[in-house]
């Protein structure tokens, strides 16, 4: 089995992305300082704690296994923080990312798929966003993604770095054989926080419900997790046979407005959820749904969950289960 280097893989993307690998015949190699991660979550492969700013950890990994690729998820992603507290997005996201780029040319690592965001495009005036929509970042979150795009592209020209850079939606659902939580502290995801306001009897903000919208709440593309990973094994092997580097939307082509997401909600735990309505969020679009026509050409990628009732109950089915 092909050893791949999953930074951040004891995450909720990046556990899932580590599931997919070893289903495609891969060995994943955790490597994550457990910040946000979770260690009970690192199922399919080895698991070396360590952090992106420590060179000499990060040497004995790259010496002890050889990577062939690396996917790289570890980082800080709540974006009212980022704007609070850019300092620690700086140095994590950006300067950890670069002590791993340094670390991978030092080794003889030449491949990477990296964990980018619909972020790096901040407030679009043209739907659906494409890949060639102007990324104009509105937040030191989304930001700092797009730098280490940047960088990939220098890295690229400079050094011969083969890369994709997978550009997410709202990553959503859960893994349909139950292996993976949701898991976040703070949680600060729409549908999660659903169903701990329904499972809870608690309280759910909906923020803004007169935009120009069919309902009048914002519209958001979801996409499953488990889609998601199996997006960043083609990637691999995309980046094997040969393949353009370049940065890839992941996300549905669907809009859900949050009325609409609440319904799915409600269907799947079988309990009304108590809202409070609140004033729009500053920076908060009205719609933002995207195509992934690119990833489906070149990768051979589609999302084979487009259902958000789906989507929802993939998630709920764990959350029913754990919530106590």
């Amino acid at each position: 089995m092909k050893n791949v280097l999953v930074v951040g893989g004891a995450g909720y993307i990046g556990s899932h992305a580590c599931k997919a690998l070893f289903k495609a015949g891969y060995n994943p190699v955790v490597f994550d300082n457990l910040v946000y991660g979770h260690e009970d979550a690192v199922k399919w492969g080895p698991f070396e704690r360590g952090d992106l700013a420590d060179a000499g950890r990060l040497d004995e990994v790259f010496v002890a296994y050889r990577p062939e690729c690396v996917m790289h998820f570890a980082a800080y992603a709540y974006v009212g923080e980022s704007v609070t507290d850019p300092a620690k997005y700086y140095v994590n996201n950006i300067v950890g990312s670069i002590s791993l780029l340094e670390a991978m040319r030092r080794n003889g690592t030449d491949k990477i798929i990296f964990s980018s965001t619909c972020a790096t495009y901040g407030e679009v005036d043209d739907l659906p966003i494409t890949e060639e929509t102007p990324q104009n970042p509105v937040n030191p979150y989304g930001f700092s993604k797009l730098a280490i795009e940047h960088a990939l592209r220098d890295y690229g020209r400079a050094y011969g770095l083969k890369w994709a850079a997978m550009r997410y939606f709202n990553a959503a659902g859960l893994d349909a054989d139950g292996d993976l939580g949701e898991r976040h502290d703070p949680e600060t995801h729409a549908i999660p926080l659903a169903i701990f306001a329904a499972l809870r009897n608690g309280e759910f903000s909906v923020f803004g419900t007169d935009y120009n919208t069919p309902d009048g709440t914002a519209i958001r593309d979801y996409i499953h997790v488990s889609d998601l990973a199996q997006a960043h094994v083609l990637a691999i092997e995309y980046l094997n046979l040969g393949g353009e580097s370049g940065a890839f939307n992941l996300a549905t082509g669907r809009g859900t407005s949050v009325k609409e997401l609440l319904t799915a909600v409600e269907m799947a735990v079988g309990l009304p959820v108590p809202v409070k309505f609140a004033p729009r969020r500053a920076g908060d679009p009205p719609a933002l749904y995207a195509s992934a026509d690119k990833a489906e050409r070149l990768l051979g990628w589609a999302p084979c969950c487009r259902d958000i009732n789906l989507i929802v109950k993939s998630a709920a089915d764990w959350f029913k289960q754990h919530h106590n």
